[in-house]
């Protein structure tokens, strides 16, 4: 379905010859556009949620240094095509106002092109699991207390993903909070550095996404 256009938010001053930020305003600009897709981009808050409950999974059971790169890997590149294809949507909204058989074509096909990575992401992330299932099994208790606190996680995730920037700003704050302990606390027993600090990138998406969503409602016309 085609989307509407969303502004995306005046990016800060920067200092450096005009036309060229530098590194760190590059930076900036793609930061933008990663929690600008998070905010009106509902299949990314979708893949957001996914990769989170993948972290968990990563950081609860010990996996071959393969497995990891591969689920790394996976949930990059489906965040990768889901940014792609919000930015053909884009331009495709910019070259036609008007409903042309040849603009839904291109928005669908990229839209396949997200469904396609993202199936083989699930289907690869189920193969790894049966794969060590024995690990799965021996690991149990780790993986209990996984739950225990990865639920709660990825709730306050989602919490923050979907804020609208119009309810109580308490909500976003607490659910900002817990995302944060809960982390912690699961990356104290964590088998993977590497899939706690994906975790982590998470969260940090996640509260970016919820401060732009509130800025943004400040911002329009009540």
């Amino acid at each position: 379905m085609p989307e509407l256009l969303h502004p995306l938010p005046s990016p800060p001053p920067f200092r450096g010859r005009p036309g060229r930020p530098g590194f760190f305003g590059s930076f900036v600009h793609a930061w933008s556009g990663l929690i600008h897709t998070v905010v009106h981009q509902r299949n990314m808050k979708v893949h957001h949620t996914a990769a989170v409950l993948v972290s968990l999974v990563g950081s609860g059971i010990p996996l071959g240094l393969a497995e990891k790169v591969t689920l790394i890997f996976c949930v990059l590149l489906v965040f990768f095509a889901e940014i792609l294809n919000s930015a053909l949507e884009q331009l495709v909204d910019l070259a036609t106002e008007e409903l042309n058989p040849k603009a839904r074509v291109a928005k669908d096909a990229a839209a396949a092109g997200v469904l396609v990575l993202a199936v083989g992401t699930v289907v690869i992330f189920v193969a790894i699991l049966l794969h060590n299932f024995d690990t799965v099994v021996a690991f149990e208790h780790a993986i209990a207390r996984q739950v225990a606190l990865g639920l709660p996680l990825t709730a306050a995730t989602v919490v923050l993903v979907t804020s609208s920037g119009r309810r109580p700003a308490v909500i976003d704050v607490a659910a900002g909070v817990a995302a944060f302990v809960l982390w912690g606390l699961q990356a104290r027993t964590s088998f993977s550095g590497a899939f706690s600090g994906m975790g982590f990138g998470l969260v940090v998406v996640a509260a970016a996404a919820a401060r732009l969503a509130r800025r943004e409602a400040a911002a329009s016309p009540p």
